[in-house]
């Protein structure tokens, strides 16, 4: 089902599209590394943590790049050598295959 995630291309979700039920969740999260689902089952988050707060911010300018490309926007949270990073489909108010492209595209380019 979601086979090659970092290959895929976010794709364009309007309002009213359905968000991913827990069970879908789980399988996405099974093909990305750390990543773990909020108790509302509504957003996916990852820390990751750096050798100093220069290496963070590398990091973020990254992430930022990546979202971008894709069009799929995460929350990031720096806090001096960790960053945060929390993803959900603002248009559905939960979590679409976007998140598990992007999560997997981060990872890959870490």
């Amino acid at each position: 089902m979601t086979s090659n995630l970092s290959k895929k291309k976010c794709v364009p979700c309007e309002g009213g599209a359905k968000p991913l039920n827990r069970a879908d969740v789980q399988d996405y999260l099974d093909e990305v590394s750390d990543w773990a689902m909020d108790d509302e089952g509504k957003k996916i988050s990852k820390q990751f943590k750096f050798k100093d707060f220069i290496g963070a911010i590398n990091f973020v300018e990254r992430v930022a790049d990546i979202a971008e490309m894709e069009n799929h926007h995460p929350d990031i949270h720096v806090h001096y050598n960790k960053v945060l990073l929390e993803l959900w489909t603002h248009a559905i108010g939960g979590l679409s295959e976007n998140d598990f492209i992007l999560a997997a595209k981060i990872d890959a380019n870490k």
